[in-house]
C-alpha cells in the first residue's frame, strides 16, 4: 500500500478547493500538513521545485507543494510568483489600477504542484496549469486571493463570481491537477 501524499498547504480554500477538484478519481490518499516552508524568489518552476525539496526535508516522505503565479502581459509577466505580496498591499482593486496605464490588460493565470515521490535522491516532478484572461475591475466575493478581479476568456464572470463547481471545471489548478492525477492513475 503506498503511503499517503502529504498536501502542504495552510490556506483552508486551496486545500477545500484541491480536495473539490480531485474528488473521488485520484488514486492516492492526500493529507494536508499546514509547515512554515519560505517564500522564494526565482522563476515559476524553479520555485516549486525548492519549495517541495524543502517540504520534503522536513516531512520525509511524499509531498505536494502548490505555488500560483498571475501574470501581467502588459508588465512582462509579472508579478507573477510575487502575486501573493502584490495582493497583500494593493489588494485586488490595486492589481486592476496597476493596468490602468495599459491598453492590454491580459493575463495568464498559473499554478504549478510539485511532487516528491518521498525518498531521497528522488526527483520532483512539476504539474503545471495555465488559464487565460484578463483583469478586471473587481467583481464578486473578495474571499479568495485574487479570484474578484481575473475574468477567464470566453466567461462573462469572474473566478469570484463563478460557482464553485464552474471554476474548479476551467482554473489553472483544476488543469495542474488532472495533469497530476493522469500521472498517478498512469502509474
Amino acid at each position: 500500500m503506498s503511503k499517503p501524499i502529504t498536501f502542504v498547504t495552510g490556506n483552508a480554500k486551496k486545500l477545500e478547493e484541491v480536495v473539490a477538484i480531485l474528488g473521488t478519481t485520484f488514486p492516492r490518499q492526500l493529507v494536508s500538513r499546514k509547515l512554515d516552508l519560505p517564500e522564494l524568489q526565482g522563476e515559476i518552476g524553479d520555485i516549486g521545485v525548492k519549495k517541495c525539496q524543502a517540504a520534503f526535508e522536513i516531512i520525509k516522505g511524499p509531498c505536494i507543494v502548490e505555488d500560483t503565479s498571475l501574470c501581467f502581459n502588459a508588465l512582462g509577466g509579472l508579478p507573477g510568483p510575487y502575486i501573493k505580496w502584490f495582493l497583500d498591499k494593493l489588494g485586488p482593486e490595486g492589481l486592476y489600477k496597476l493596468l490602468a496605464g495599459y491598453e492590454d490588460k491580459n493575463a495568464q493565470a498559473v499554478c504549478t504542484f510539485a511532487y516528491h515521490p518521498g525518498r531521497d535522491g528522488d526527483k520532483i516532478i512539476l504539474f503545471e496549469g495555465r488559464t487565460d484572461g484578463e483583469i478586471v475591475m473587481p467583481r464578486g466575493p473578495r474571499d479568495f486571493g485574487w479570484d474578484a478581479c481575473f475574468q477567464p476568456v470566453g466567461y462573462q464572470q469572474t473566478y469570484a463570481e463563478m460557482p464553485k463547481e464552474e471554476k474548479n471545471k476551467i482554473s489553472h489548478r483544476y488543469r495542474a491537477l488532472d495533469s497530476m492525477r493522469n500521472y498517478f492513475l498512469n502509474q
